[in-house]
């Protein structure tokens, strides 16, 4: 038996692969009744994650689909190497770092070559491989189930044994940045992971480029008030980084 969650998680991925779901064949699918699908679709339209139609719903065309890390490198490559400079920049000798999984954040540890006396934990599988050609790097991984799609590792006793450890800054990925969803991604304990980092560290840098602007994931990591710095490209909306700033946050543009 499914729990709500996992069964509005799948019901979010039906209607993204048919492009539309309806009560009467999620009530059959699921064997609950058509009142509590219902309440599903309702909760999840509150959300954007669907939009609701008469006797179902739609996909949403804000709610960004995940790639695997192959097809991932190949979007908006040149851009993210210019952010993983910027984000290098901000990285001083003998920072100790957690840098988040993901194809953004392994340029940034391309970029931090010719940093001193780091100590660098990841939970990113490419990260942790590049990390290891820095001579000066103290490199820890977070170790756990590899979930290949995102190279990356998770767990619960992960979680708990970061409660053990302090870092100055944490560099967070972005599936999905939007004014009211915060910072977003596809994978749930991916998302209560970041949460966990983000209190371990004194600084939070998150690092997008400015296609994830207004797209949504299916899982809430952050909400925007909770971002030191965010670094991204000058396409990002005008009101949008004013909006950032406004908050107190510093925003870094390429």
């Amino acid at each position: 038996m499914l729990t709500t969650i996992e069964r509005r998680q799948k019901i979010v991925l039906m209607t993204e692969e048919n492009g539309k779901v309806n009560v009467k064949d999620l009530a059959k699918t699921f064997d609950i009744s058509e009142v509590s699908i219902r309440h599903d679709l309702n909760e999840l339209g509150k959300r954007g994650l669907v939009v609701r139609s008469r006797g179902g719903a739609i996909a949403c065309d804000k709610l960004v689909k995940e790639l695997s890390v192959k097809d991932k490198h190949n979007e908006n490559y040149a851009v993210k190497v210019l952010l993983a400079k910027a984000v290098a920049n901000l990285v001083d000798d003998g920072d100790s770092l957690i840098i988040d999984s993901g194809t953004t954040t392994e340029e940034v540890a391309k970029a931090l070559t010719n940093k001193q006396d780091l100590t660098v934990m990841t939970n990113g599988l490419n990260i942790a491989h590049v990390l290891a050609d820095i001579e000066d790097a103290n490199v820890f991984m977070l170790g756990g189930q590899l979930r290949k799609k995102s190279m990356s590792f998770y767990s619960n006793e992960v979680e708990q044994a970061l409660s053990k450890y302090n870092f100055k800054k944490v560099i967070l990925g972005v599936d999905g940045i939007d004014p009211e969803a915060g910072i977003t991604t596809h994978y749930e304990p991916e998302a209560m992971l970041n949460r966990t980092m983000c209190t371990r560290a004194d600084q939070v840098i998150a690092v997008t480029d400015s296609s994830k602007f207004g797209k949504r994931a299916l899982y809430n990591v952050l909400p925007l008030k909770s971002i030191d710095v965010l670094v991204t490209d000058k396409n990002m909306p005008a009101e949008f980084v004013e909006s950032l700033v406004a908050l107190g946050i510093d925003v870094i543009t390429v």
